[in-house]
């Protein structure tokens, strides 16, 4: 199926704008650039079958669904990480296929193939677009899969708009339980700043990643670089769930923890999901970096699968 491109959002980086847009500058086309690492990542993929801009409040959500077996039970919805979009899932949309249907969203308000319309003032919003785009794929029930800002993003529908969710699969989620240490925010502020060199950003990729190769040959690394690069966002800083909030999660989580993660202190975030999550099940994984979905897709897809069977 043919990759139909949106109409993209394209400001100078100097621009007002409240929502999310790429660069456009004179002598440089950001959304061009992004576009090149995305169709890249996506021939990666395995072949969608379908292909969805879903309307919301705040603007058009671009889906893409992956048929798994049939009569497997509720679908897995991916949400990427921040400068992601669905690209960064090459790793483990195979084995999720094995037993389920996927379907792959680009977040609204981030580097990818949505279009935001609206401001998006606070999580009350962000659970907003997310639930909107579950009814507008016709799912009353899906398993929400989020890695990093994604599994934030995962929760946070949970926490506000909870019907839908069947369950949470969360790969190392950012500010979910706990903070983003300081020297983190300070070091990706250098993914985000226009005058900083391409190799310094490359440097703060693998950091994050743990070591891991972050140059073009790896599409997924190329994808975030481009988004970092070429997007400028728009939407608030995320905030830490308040013990209540996840104590009021009754639905079944998976947490996958990465004990090398340089996104939150690992310890403090599984001891916090053991003592909150009424139905929570927590997987630390001491050698796992940030980029655990790309270290660990076989196993995190064999567990994820137990877990999701276990749920039906």
């Amino acid at each position: 199926m043919e990759l139909a491109i949106p109409q993209p959002r394209i400001a100078p980086r100097s621009s007002r704008a409240k929502v999310g847009h790429f660069v456009g500058d004179v002598g440089y086309d950001g959304f061009a650039h992004f576009l090149a690492a995305y169709r890249t990542g996506m021939a990666g993929l395995p072949p969608f079958s379908a292909l969805l801009d879903v309307p919301t409040s705040f603007g058009t959500v671009r889906a893409y669904r992956f048929d798994g077996p049939a009569g497997s039970g509720p679908p897995v919805v991916l949400l990427p990480g921040r400068n992601a979009s669905t690209p960064m899932w090459r790793a483990n949309l195979p084995g999720v296929l094995t037993g389920r249907t996927a379907y792959c969203v680009d977040l609204l308000g981030e580097a990818g193939l949505s279009v935001q319309e609206k401001p998006i003032t606070g999580p009350d919003d962000q659970a907003q677009w997310l639930d909107e785009t579950l009814a507008g794929l016709g799912l009353d029930a899906a398993h929400l899969m989020g890695v990093s800002i994604g599994g934030w993003t995962a929760t946070n529908c949970a926490v506000r708009r909870p019907a839908r969710v069947a369950s949470l699969a969360l790969l190392d989620p950012a500010m979910t339980f706990a903070r983003i240490p300081l020297k983190t925010a300070l070091v990706s502020g250098a993914l985000f700043a226009p005058s900083v060199p391409e190799a310094l950003r490359r440097r703060v990729l693998r950091w994050i990643a743990g070591g891991a190769d972050a140059d073009d040959s790896v599409p997924e690394a190329a994808l975030i670089s481009a988004g970092s690069s070429d997007f400028v966002l728009r939407s608030p800083m995320p905030k830490v769930f308040t013990d209540e909030q996840l104590r009021s999660l009754d639905i079944p989580v998976l947490a996958f923890l990465a004990g090398r993660s340089v996104i939150h202190d690992a310890d403090r975030a599984a001891a916090r999901a053991r003592n909150l999550l009424p139905r929570g099940q927590v997987e630390f994984w001491a050698d796992a970096s940030h980029a655990i979905n790309g270290e660990y897709p076989d196993e995190i897809a064999a567990r994820s699968h137990r877990f999701w069977d276990d749920v039906a």
